[in-house]
């Protein structure tokens, strides 16, 4: 089955470049869709270097499929049809993977391969940027990583790209009931999966922070930078859920939980430790990276980043993740 659509610019371009052996204008033609294919790798994976790796992988299967490639359908469907089937075969082969325990949701779960997405490696096109954004937060990542893979491809191919029914069913090459099926099935876990506040992964979703996200955020680094417990208490809500990424085992689900964590961690100690963040944002959610100088140390050294999820000025969901030696990050490793 496939698309009944004319031959477009990009289509003649590609098969042209494919008979004469232009590698280059090959090169030039698929590079183009790189982020918007990485973002959909990282929907499937939740791991940002893992997706990197499978669309460069996406792009070889292309270039070793290319003479296959007609123009019945556009040349940036058939590449996410490769995407996803490749992110299919690395999650048949990657068994070993930590699995997403049943009765925990939210970015605070123990999904231990989980990563921050830059946002600066998010599409530059406007349409495809507002469905990033969409589909970006930890919470709706984590999510997806509940469902089965095929039933995952399914969800996002037809519920957060759009496509028909009929597109989806031929790219996994199942059957049109089969596609409905799982589609059926996802959208059930989805719903339970996610936040109450976060049921419609499909709403509307703003650009910039809100003032309010940023006023906590300040806040947040204030309280950190004075290590000031009961300032940082403040800003927490009762019922935080809270993950130190990888680390196993460091989900916490109420913010007393969490500071005592903390302090019993030695990340809290009055006149030895000394600490300097920025803030930023990745997956489009505040952020505030952490720098800690000790006292043997004339430099403030890159440790953690913090990924916030407020809601109504309190932090609901802390997600922190090692940050070091993850230049795709963008970060200075020191201060």
């Amino acid at each position: 089955m496939t698309d009944a659509r004319p031959l477009g610019e990009d289509e003649a371009t590609f098969i042209a470049a494919v008979r004469s052996g232009d590698t280059a204008r090959f090169a030039l033609l698929t590079e183009r869709h790189r982020r918007e294919l990485q973002v959909h790798c990282y929907r499937m994976l939740a791991n940002y270097e893992d997706a990197q790796d499978l669309t460069q992988e996406t792009f070889l299967r292309a270039w070793h499929k290319r003479e296959s490639f007609q123009g019945h359908a556009a040349l940036r469907t058939w590449l996410y049809r490769i995407a996803t089937n490749a992110c299919l075969d690395f999650l048949e082969k990657r068994n070993d993977r930590t699995p997403v325990p049943s009765d925990l949701s939210g970015a605070g779960s123990e999904l231990q391969y989980l990563q921050p997405y830059p946002d600066r490696m998010l599409p530059e096109d406007p349409q495809e940027s507002v469905v990033a954004r969409e589909t970006i937060e930890l919470a709706f990542i984590v999510a997806v990583q509940h469902l089965p893979p095929r039933q995952r491809a399914v969800f996002i191919l037809r519920d957060v790209l759009g496509w028909p029914t009929s597109k989806a069913a031929d790219a996994l090459e199942l059957t049109v009931a089969s596609v409905t099926s799982a589609l059926q099935r996802a959208r059930v876990t989805m719903r339970e999966q996610l936040p109450e506040r976060r049921l419609d992964w499909r709403s509307p979703a703003t650009h910039e922070l809100s003032q309010d996200e940023r006023g906590v955020v300040r806040s947040y680094i204030d309280a950190h930078e004075r290590n000031d417990l009961d300032g940082l208490m403040s800003l927490l809500r009762d019922d935080l859920r809270f993950a130190m990424l990888p680390v196993p085992g460091t989900v916490l689900r109420t913010a007393k939980d969490a500071v005592d964590g903390w302090v019993s961690g030695g990340l809290f100690q009055r006149g030895y430790d000394d600490w300097r963040c920025i803030a930023t944002t990745v997956n489009r959610m505040p952020a505030a990276v952490l720098y800690l100088r000790t006292p043997t140390d004339p430099e403030y050294r890159l440790l953690n980043i913090a990924v916030l999820h407020i809601v109504d000025g309190k932090i609901a969901e802390l997600t922190g993740f090692d940050a070091t030696d993850k230049p795709w990050l963008d970060l200075p490793p020191t201060l």
